[in-house]
C-alpha cells in the first residue's frame, strides 16, 4: 500500500469508457493528492487511445493483472452497471480500496454481499454519487442538520432534456469507442425503465437520503407517453418527515433538477445544473432565527476532482468518509427496488421488505 506520507493514492481505473474518459481520468490527474497510477480495459484500441491521453504510469488489458500489482492501492470501477459488485468484489478481495461508479449494483442481495466483504475487509468502498461533492449541497446537508430543527417534508426532483446531448456533446471531451466494447449480455438499455431508474434515480434517491437521511418506505407512480417517462415517488423518512421524488425522462425544456426542504426553523430551496457544466448548486437556506437568506459561493464545482479527493482522504489520512458508503449502496438499491415493487402493486412498500434486482 502506499506511503501515506507522501499523500498521493495510487488509483488504477477499470474501463476506458465514457465515463471514464468524460469525469475520472482528468479527476485523477487534477486531483491533489491522487496519482492516476494505472487503466485497464479489455479493448485493445481504446486502451491504447485513452492512455495516449491521460498517460497513467501502466496499462492493463486485464483485470487480475491490474490488481496484482503492489503498487495499485485503489480501483475506480467505471465500467457497466452489472458489472459494479463483480468487480469490487475483485479488487475488495485483493486487498484495494474500491470507488465504485453509481449505482452500486442491480440487486438487493449482490450488495448485501458486498457490504459484508467490505465490512470484513475493512477496507473503504466509496459510491460515485458525486453529488454529495457539490460544495453547496454540503452546506445545505449541514445547514439542515444544524439549523432548521425538525423537518417537516422535503421535494426532490431530476429532470432530464431533450437537449442533454447536444449539451454533453459541447462540454464533454471527444469520447473514444472501442471497435469490440466488453458489454453485459442482452441489451441493459432495452428496458428503458430499469435503465432510467439505474442510472438516475440512484442519484435522486441517495441526494434524499443525504439531506433527509433514511426512507423507511415508498409509493410510486409512472407516467409514459410519447417515449417520455415520469416517476412520482412519495417517501416516508425514519425521522416521520415526507418526501416527494420526481424522475422525468425527459422534459421538453431544459435540465430541471433540485430540491426544497421545510424545516421547523428554516428551509433551503436548490437548483443545481447539468453535471458537466461543474457549476456548484444555487442553494439558498433560510434561518428563521437571523431571518436571513445564506448563500453559499460554491466556488469548485468539480464534484468528481473533490470526490476522489475526499476518498484519498479517507484512505490516507483516515478521514471521516465524506462520500456514499457501501450501507448507503445498498440502501439505495433497496429504494430502487421499492418503488419497482410499488409501481407493481400500486401500495406502499417498505424498504426493509424488499428483495431482487432493479
Amino acid at each position: 500500500m502506499a506511503d501515506v506520507s507522501d499523500r498521493r493514492l495510487r488509483v488504477g481505473v477499470l474501463g476506458a469508457g465514457q465515463i471514464a474518459q468524460a469525469a475520472h481520468l482528468e479527476a485523477c490527474r487534477k486531483a491533489r493528492n491522487v496519482e492516476l497510477y494505472a487503466l485497464c480495459d479489455a479493448a485493445d484500441d481504446l486502451l491504447g487511445a485513452v492512455a495516449a491521453i491521460h498517460e497513467p504510469r501502466v496499462t492493463y488489458g486485464d483485470y487480475e493483472r491490474m490488481l496484482a500489482d503492489p503498487l495499485v492501492d485503489a480501483v475506480i470501477v467505471a465500467v457497466a452497471d452489472q458489472f459494479h459488485v463483480p468487480m469490487a468484489l475483485k479488487a475488495i478481495q485483493s486487498g484495494k480500496h474500491v470507488l465504485v461508479e453509481k449505482p452500486m449494483g442491480v440487486s438487493v442481495e449482490e450488495c448485501e454481499a458486498l457490504v459484508g466483504a467490505v465490512v470484513e475487509s475493512g477496507l473503504v468502498l466509496q459510491v460515485g454519487t458525486m453529488r454529495r461533492f457539490d460544495p453547496n449541497i454540503a452546506f445545505a446537508r449541514e445547514f439542515i442538520a444544524e439549523q432548521i430543527g425538525e423537518v417537516l417534508a422535503m421535494r426532490c426532483w431530476s429532470c432530464d432534456s431533450t437537449y442533454r446531448y447536444e449539451m454533453t456533446d459541447a462540454l464533454q471531451p471527444l469520447v473514444r469507442t472501442a471497435s469490440a466494447p466488453v458489454r453485459p449480455a442482452g441489451d441493459p438499455k432495452a428496458d428503458r425503465r430499469r435503465y432510467y431508474l439505474l442510472g438516475h434515480a440512484s442519484h435522486l434517491v441517495d441526494t434524499a437520503r443525504f439531506l433527509c437521511g433514511e426512507i423507511v418506505s415508498v409509493r410510486a407512480q409512472l407516467a409514459e407517453k410519447y417515449g417520455a417517462f415520469s416517476w412520482f415517488v412519495s417517501t416516508e423518512f425514519a425521522d416521520g418527515s415526507i418526501g416527494h421524488l420526481d424522475l422525468t425522462m425527459s422534459v421538453r425544456m431544459d435540465w430541471f433538477e433540485g430540491f426544497h426542504v421545510y424545516g421547523e426553523h428554516g428551509s433551503v430551496v436548490a437548483k443545481a445544473f447539468q453535471p458537466w457544466y461543474f457549476r456548484a448548486a444555487e442553494v439558498e437556506c433560510f434561518s428563521a432565527a437571523d431571518q436571513t437568506y445564506h448563500r453559499p459561493l460554491g466556488a469548485d464545482g468539480h464534484f468528481f476532482r473533490r470526490q476522489i479527493e475526499g476518498f484519498a482522504d479517507t484512505i490516507l489520512n483516515g478521514a471521516p468518509q465524506r462520500g456514499a458508503d457501501v450501507h448507503d449502496g445498498l440502501a439505495a438499491i433497496r429504494a430502487l427496488v421499492a418503488i419497482g415493487r410499488s409501481l407493481s402493486s400500486g401500495e406502499t412498500v417498505k424498504l426493509a421488505d424488499v428483495a431482487g434486482a432493479v
